[in-house]
């Protein structure tokens, strides 16, 4: 697979993934989704790779999700990109090795749940976290209620 928003450098057996979609604050979306799907398969299959790191290219980790790609969407749309998510966030909690978020600016919504996927959330002075959605009457969608509480 191409990538379009993930970068991958890998040092020291240290691969960091950064999410690069600055003019949209990183704002989660279904080419993310598939993107980070390939990637957990990429890194994974490294045996070289000891720990990833996740972080956000500009001022925010991931400021949720991409609300201009969920705008036109019904709802069994809308329940399958849930889907898409949650899958994706599980694989990332599942890795064999050691997931690291670098938070380095806003982790809202999708971006905080993406955290919560990780084993380890490292925030730098700048975070600012969140779940906006509830203010509008909306759960998070990508299992946010379970992880949360743990």
């Amino acid at each position: 697979m191409e990538f379009e928003i993930l970068k991958l450098s890998i040092e020291d057996a240290v691969a960091l993934v950064t999410i690069s979609r600055p003019k949209a604050m990183n704002a989660l979306n279904t080419r993310f989704f598939n993107e980070m799907d390939a990637m957990i398969e990429k890194v994974g299959a490294m045996p070289e790779v000891k720990v990833m790191v996740i972080t956000g290219e500009g001022k925010a980790f991931v400021a949720g999700a991409d609300i201009a790609e969920m705008v036109d969407k019904n709802q069994e749309q809308g329940s399958e990109f849930s889907r898409l998510g949650q899958n994706t966030f599980r694989s990332l909690e599942t890795m064999k090795i050691p997931v690291i978020a670098a938070i380095n600016g806003f982790a809202l919504g999708g971006g905080l749940e993406l955290a919560m996927g990780c084993d380890i959330r490292i925030a730098g002075s700048k975070a600012k976290f969140g779940q906006p959605e509830v203010n509008l009457g909306l759960i998070p969608g990508y299992a946010a209620t379970q992880r949360l509480p743990r």
